[in-house]
Order: C-alpha cells, then structure tokens, then sequence
C-alpha cells in the first residue's frame, strides 16, 4: 500500500520513516520547500546512525530512503491507500485540507488525522464520505515511541477502524481503541501531571527543580513535569491543556496555568527556545532541588491521586478499558506503572480519601472523585486487567 503523510514537519517525517521502515512507499508532502530538504536531511542523518549502531546496513538504509518521495502539490497523493494528516491543530486548516485531499484521492482510501486533542468527527464533517475519516494519534518522536491511539469518530464505519488499526499493528506498533473526546486517552489523563505541579509551583509549596525531583527521584517518572513541558514545548503543551479546558465546557479538572501562559507568551518555549521553566544556555547550570522526602511524598501523592482519579474516569466514562488505558500511560508517556494498576497497589479507599481531603481544603470541583472509583470503594473492588 502505498502511503501518504501530509505536514514534513518532525511528527510528519517520523512517521514517513515508520511506514517506509515498514516496506511501504511513501509520499511527503509539504507547502514549504526548505521543510522539505529538512526533512529530507534529517532522514539521512537518523539512517546514519542506525547503520553506526548496526541495526541496518547500508543497503537496507538507501532502500528505506528511497521509498520516500518527497512532494509539494497535492495531486502525488494519488493512488494512496492511507492519507496521514500531521500539520498545525487548528481544526479549521484540518477540516479544508481534508476537503482538498478528498478530491484527489481514491475512493477506498482511509483519510487520517494525527491531531493530538481536536474533534475527529469535526474533522470527518468536512468530507462526503466520513467514514473514511479516522483518528491516528503518533507520539513524538514516532519511530521511537510505541503507542498509537486509533480514533474512530461517530462517522467511522467499523471496516475504516479495522484497516487503519490492522495496518499500524503491522508497523510493529502498540495501539489502543479511544473513544473521539477531548485529549483522546494519553492527552486528557495526563493533565494533572502537568497543571497540579503548576499549581504546587504557584503556591509556593516547591520551586520547578523540586517538583521534578520529587516526580523523578521518588516516583520513578522518567522526566519531572517541567523538564518534560520544556521538551515538549510550552506553546504546544499550553494550547493543548485550553483545547481540551475548552472543549470539556471549561470544567475545573483541565483548568490551565497562568504560570505556563506567561512562559509561551514570554516566548520561553523550553529546549527549543534555549530557555523554559529551566535556562537552558551555554554555561547556566540548571538549579539543585530541596531534597526534602516529607515535602518531595506530598507532591508526589498529591498529583499522582489525579492522575490515577482521570484515569478512572476515562473508564467510567467508556473512553477506553481499563486495559487500554494504563497500556497508553506506561506505553505512550513512559509512566512507570499503569496508573489503574497502582492504584489497586496503593488501595482505592486512600486514594478516594487523598482526594476529598483536597477538595474538603480547597472546594475546587478540580479535586471531585470520579463516581466509578466511589462504587468501587464502596464495594471494595479493584481493577481487572
């Protein structure tokens, strides 16, 4: 089958180089020239490497290369089976691509969006034929990262699921089924991780060096949430946390920061801007935490409770199975264990007691239990998995 992705950006091109690694021929395409030669570049560079280490060798890295074709007009989608959509969220600019690419490709071709947070059946609407349309969640990078969260949107005929799904499969990557909602599984559940510690860091309880600390060093996360906005991008991760704040009709849970606001309006983006949460120029060493374990346990438990309360409500809420979700945490954001799963360690009945505590002291309907883990403690049940 032959693919096409639509955006060269890092997301597009990383998954031009999954499908091209996976035996398929591949057309890139992109308005602007220099995101082309870029990309281009940045493909020789990555297949460099992978040769260096010994997991391809030369010939097998000029096949992979060669499959891609790298084009600027539309009409070289032609003849595709599966279209990738991975440019700007901006729902409008999606919905008129889409409209553009389904006059030009086949009729039994699948139309994808790698959108990270927007509408699919939005998305879908702006075709004649929805039920081609379909979520294809990547995570950056994308030849690294397992999970792929597969979207189908109230328009998607089960056939479009059943490809779409088949064939990322078959590129030997990890997908789970979410329902078409805000954040889809992976963007929503993990909110807390990023707007709690935002919210300890603006009431003075622990600076950013701290909080990663306690997040790292005792949770066992991979990245503190600060380290991890400043890799992703402020920009990108601030528009994120109001899509979706906006989207759930400005529920409490996903309210964003002032703090991470004033950053991406400040232009510290993180890594890619040289400065963030953290100043990341030559010679500027990055600040020591308070290693203080009381302190350090307090953060810990008080945004891992959230986290474990979102992921609960994903399940209560039919976004996904119980599976499913703690496969995207531990898979797609590299959480130590699945939050489902540690909260059966931890005891549902402590977790429920840590959050009412929470929303006793602030009444912020941000700390609210979800209604399944209350059932659940009453009847002293855990997850199965």
């Amino acid at each position: 089958m032959k693919i096409g992705v639509l955006g060269a950006g890092s997301m597009g091109s990383g998954i031009a180089q999954v499908a091209a690694q996976s035996g398929h021929n591949v057309v890139l395409f992109d308005t602007n020239a220099a995101q082309l030669e870029k990309a281009h570049a940045s493909l020789a560079k990555v297949m460099a490497r992978l040769v260096e280490k010994g997991k391809l060798d030369e010939h097998e890295s000029e096949t992979i290369q060669e499959r891609i074709a790298y084009i600027s007009d539309m009409n070289g989608f032609t003849g595709c089976g599966l279209v990738i959509e991975a440019i700007i969220e901006n729902i409008d600019i999606k919905k008129s691509v889409f409209s553009q690419l389904e006059s030009i490709v086949d009729e039994d071709c699948i139309l994808a969006s790698n959108t990270s947070s927007l509408s699919i059946a939005s998305i879908a609407a702006a075709c004649k034929m929805a039920e081609r349309v379909i979520g294809i969640h990547f995570f950056n990078p994308a030849p690294l990262m397992p999970l792929v969260e597969i979207i189908p949107a109230v328009q998607t005929s089960e056939a479009t699921t059943k490809t779409a799904r088949d064939l990322i499969d078959s590129w030997k990557k990890v997908t789970v089924l979410t329902k078409d909602t805000p954040g889809f599984i992976v963007n929503r559940v993990a909110r807390p991780f990023y707007g709690e510690a935002l919210k300890i860091y603006e009431e003075g309880v622990a600076d950013f060096a701290t909080i990663d600390w306690a997040m790292t060093e005792l949770g066992g996360f991979r990245m503190g949430p600060f380290t991890l906005m400043d890799y992703i991008g402020n920009d990108i991760n601030y528009t994120v946390t109001e899509t979706v704040f906006t989207a759930f009709y400005f529920d409490p849970r996903y309210r964003p920061s002032f703090t991470q606001k004033r950053h991406s309006e400040a232009g510290w983006f993180g890594r890619k801007s040289g400065r963030g949460y953290y100043n990341y120029a030559e010679g500027v060493e990055l600040p020591a935490p308070t290693k203080d374990e009381k302190i350090g346990n307090d953060i810990l438990n008080r945004i891992l409770v959230l986290l474990m309360n979102e992921a609960v409500d994903a399940v209560f809420l039919t976004i996904a199975t119980p599976k499913e979700v703690d496969l995207a945490m531990t898979k797609g954001v590299n959480y130590p264990k699945g939050l489902l799963a540690w909260g059966n360690e931890m005891g549902w009945s402590n977790v429920l007691n840590a959050l009412d505590q929470l929303h006793a002291e602030y009444g912020d309907d941000r700390y609210r239990a979800s209604v399944l883990m209350r059932r659940m403690v009453k009847a002293g049940e855990n997850f199965v998995f």
